[in-house]
């Protein structure tokens, strides 16, 4: 070898070392970075990403008030809705899908939080589910900033905040539509229970205290809330039932424990508990446990 070569070798390799290096190196990148775009434009974290791009839009009308978050393609996530003529507010989330035993959805922001009475069934016309009660009088907080919303195990959100300006006059057309609408004799002003609330309906059923024995139970019926209580759970749970009105009384239809819990009231001259000789004008019979028992029930 000639002399020169070998004194050059010591300079030679250790530069197509480092360049095998920088090759491999530069696949490597090459690798991560195609990894990077060749995401799915649907992903979880692709979607995470877009979400800040998403849009407020107030779309006030003759009909009603209506606030969208609404991706750049015009897609609606969630909105709310005050509707001309009562006092009432909608919100919809097109995500959601709709469960059989879960009749609240949740939405607010921060630590302010109101629950809503959502239909199970769904919502055909917008989609996902749709909740509706009273206009809440902390409206402007719950949208004022990150909107989030629940129904069951399913969450959507935390949403960009709501622009101050759009707050204020989504707030405002809310409270003039609640404004016009009919107003009852004697009571302005007045808001209405979700337990009152059905499909978009108040619900007239009187309030009932019902109570059975062999074994010991209770009920407090308000609308279409029950309070189901008995010796080990004497504060009692409430059910969020669906209320049917029947020729002699009314039926409650819900859940306990993913078990079914059906309530049935009928009229009668006279109900005994068994215990006393107090006299009930209500006969109650409760399916709850798998268990069918008897009991009695008076207005509250």
């Amino acid at each position: 070898m000639d002399t020169r070569v070998r004194n050059l070798l010591p300079i030679i390799i250790p530069a197509m070392l480092l360049g095998a290096c920088d090759r491999q190196e530069d696949t490597r990148n090459g690798s991560s970075a195609s990894a990077v775009d060749d995401r799915p434009a649907d992903s979880p974290t692709a979607q995470t990403a877009k979400r800040p791009d998403a849009l407020w839009v107030l779309q006030p009308s003759a009909e009603a008030s209506v606030l969208v978050l609404q991706t750049q393609a015009g897609n609606p996530i969630l909105s709310l809705t005050c509707p001309s003529g009562g006092n009432r507010l909608q919100v919809n989330v097109p995500g959601f899908t709709p469960t059989g035993s879960e009749e609240r959805l949740s939405f607010g922001s921060g630590g302010e939080v109101e629950a809503l009475v959502a239909d199970f069934r769904g919502d055909r016309r917008l989609g996902g589910v749709s909740a509706a009660g009273a206009v809440p009088a902390n409206l402007a907080a719950l949208v004022g900033g990150p909107v989030s919303a629940s129904y069951g195990s399913q969450t959507s959100g935390p949403h960009p905040a709501v622009p101050e300006d759009v707050v204020g006059s989504f707030v405002a057309g809310c409270r003039n539509r609640a404004a016009v609408g009919t107003p009852r004799a004697g009571m302005p002003g007045r808001t209405v229970s979700p337990c009152l609330v059905q499909d978009g309906r108040e619900l007239s059923a009187q309030p009932m205290r019902a109570i059975g024995t062999e074994p010991f139970w209770a009920a407090r019926i308000e609308g279409r809330c029950v309070t189901y209580s008995h010796p080990e759970d004497q504060p009692g749970t409430r059910l969020w039932t669906r209320y049917t009105a029947t020729q002699l009384g009314g039926m409650w239809t819900g859940a306990l424990d993913g078990r079914p819990f059906v309530l049935r009231t009928r009229k009668t001259p006279s109900c005994s508990d068994g215990m006393s000789d107090k006299s009930y004008p209500v006969a109650v019979e409760l399916l709850v446990h798998d268990e069918l028992r008897k009991g009695c029930a008076e207005p509250m």
